[in-house]
Order: C-alpha cells, then structure tokens, then sequence
C-alpha cells in the first residue's frame, strides 16, 4: 500500500526552549514499532503543516516523526510581529534543539531532515551530538552571485527596494505579501538580508566568526541534496555553505527533475507530493547510519 494513503493524525506537544520560549510542534506516531526518529528542520518562513506529507510517509515506514515551527512563525508566532525581537540563530541554538531533545530515547537513531535553513541550523545545534545523520534539501549559501542572471536581479531588488518598503510599512518583513511564505520577525530580515551579502553566507562575516566552531565540531554524516532547477540553491551555493562543515563527511547529490520524470522542484518542491521519490532515497541513506557518531557523542 502507498504510504503516501495512510493519512497520520499527530499529536501536539508543547516544547519549551532553553531560554524559555514556547514552541508548537507536531509528532508523527510510527506505523508498529519505531525504527528510528526524525525532526524536521525547515525552511525560513515555512510553517511546519507543509511538512506532512513527509511526516505521514516517513511515520508509514515506522519512523516517529517531529515537525516544529521556530519561534515567529506558524503556532509559535506572537499576536503580533511588530516590536517582537529575537535571534535568527536562535531557530537552531533554541528551536530546534528543543525538538532533537525532545526525540532523543536511548537506543533509538535519531535523524534530521532538513530544507534550506535546516541545513543551516544543524551546524548550530548544542546537541548535534544525538543526531545519527542529517539529510538536507535545498540547503545553499544564500549569495546572489550563485543565482542565475534573471534570479539574480528579482532578489537584489527584493533586497534593496521592495523589502525596505514593505518593511517601514509593517515594522515587520510581509513575507506573505509577496506569497513567498510567512511573515518573519524584524530580525529575521535583517540578518538573512545581511548574511546573504556573502559568497559563504555568515561563514564570511566577521562578526559570526565564533560560528565556526560549532560546525567545526559536528561529526555526523550528511548528505545535502539540492536540485538543478533551484534557483536560490543551486549545487555551488550548497558547495559554498556546506564547505563549512569541515570536519563531517557531507556528501552533495545533484537532481535533474526531467531525467528523474518529476516536475519542476524550484526551491520549495521538494516536499510536495510528487517528490515522495525524494523522500525514500532520503529515508534509505539515513537507514545506513543507526548511530551518532562515537567520538561526538563522547564529547
């Protein structure tokens, strides 16, 4: 029977960050008895409910699965985004460990499937150590230059006029009204406006030097899985960004969608319906790697 036909109903948990903020997450039970756990880590302004196909299909296989939304976004957002602060990092540092704490059991693998900004937070995890393996889509530098010319152009001018604007109307980046996902805090603009100004993404700006340790020190085998009709990250923007995790065995694999016989995946489609082929190449290699790495976890 197709997984993607068995419908999940997850539950609600309620996670509590260190530093205290509430975060609404959603768990996925396994079909029979688990043979690992999964957190979702996802994209900037993308709320967890897109992720649920995923979910449903990887909790048929008898993984139990966790979506979250980082602070800001979807159920854990405020009444309000104007006057709300906080740390763009802090969807990583904060967020998302909460949820890799939260799965985390004794003798059961845990695993991270990332989109885009997933790949970004696990390098700042405290607790990277309890994941087994990272399996990330659409994970890039962020950096015009990588973008094809007509790309290229749409952001600088998102950058440089269009997010100005909307940004002294609100108080607040509108992403939602460009249909381009949630509306993200103040701060999440600002960073990710200014982060994106370098080939390497914050590897390249010197006030997030100390970042690098924490890359330096993760261990786990990755896997960043980008396709050719991404615009925002295509392959050498991956390269660019996964580069920093020096010290991981990261391996990158290139999709042709046409070759493939699926239809355009862009930078969002990887968790639509018609990518579940995605999905169980993703769950086969993470299925090879059932515990974190000894020397990282020792430490």
């Amino acid at each position: 029977m197709n997984p993607l036909n068995q419908p999940n109903r997850p539950v609600a948990v309620a996670l509590t960050a260190a530093d205290g903020y509430p975060i609404a997450a959603l768990r996925y039970a396994p079909a029979g008895a688990p043979r690992g756990h999964i957190v979702v880590a996802g994209a900037t302004g993308v709320p967890q409910g897109f992720y649920r196909r995923f979910a449903d299909f990887a909790a048929a296989q008898g993984y139990a699965v966790m979506t979250l939304d980082y602070r800001g976004i979807g159920l854990s957002k405020p009444a309000t985004l104007k006057g709300f602060r906080m740390d763009y990092l802090d969807w990583g540092r904060q967020d998302l460990a909460a949820a890799v704490e939260a799965m985390s059991a004794p003798g059961v693998p845990l695993y991270v499937v990332g989109h885009s900004y997933g790949g970004h937070a696990f390098g700042l995890l405290p607790n990277h150590h309890k994941v087994a393996a990272l399996y990330t889509f659409a994970t890039g530098a962020g950096w015009h230059g990588w973008m094809p010319p007509a790309e290229r152009l749409r952001v600088l001018l998102l950058w440089r006029v269009v997010g100005p604007l909307i940004v002294r109307a609100k108080g607040y980046m509108a992403w939602n009204w460009l249909g381009m996902g949630e509306d993200l805090p103040l701060d999440v603009y600002h960073q990710w406006k200014r982060w994106c100004r370098y080939p390497r993404y914050f590897f390249d700006d010197p006030r997030m030097a100390h970042l690098a340790a924490g890359f330096d020190a993760v261990r786990s085998p990755i896997m960043a899985c980008n396709a050719l009709d991404d615009l925002w990250a295509r392959p050498r923007s991956r390269d660019a960004f996964m580069a920093g995790y020096r010290n991981a065995a990261w391996q990158a694999t290139d999709i042709d969608p046409r070759a493939a016989g699926m239809g355009p995946i862009g930078h969002m489609g990887y968790f639509k319906a018609d990518c579940h082929p995605l999905w169980q190449g993703a769950l086969d290699w993470l299925g090879q790697h059932g515990r974190a790495p000894a020397a990282a976890a020792a430490g």
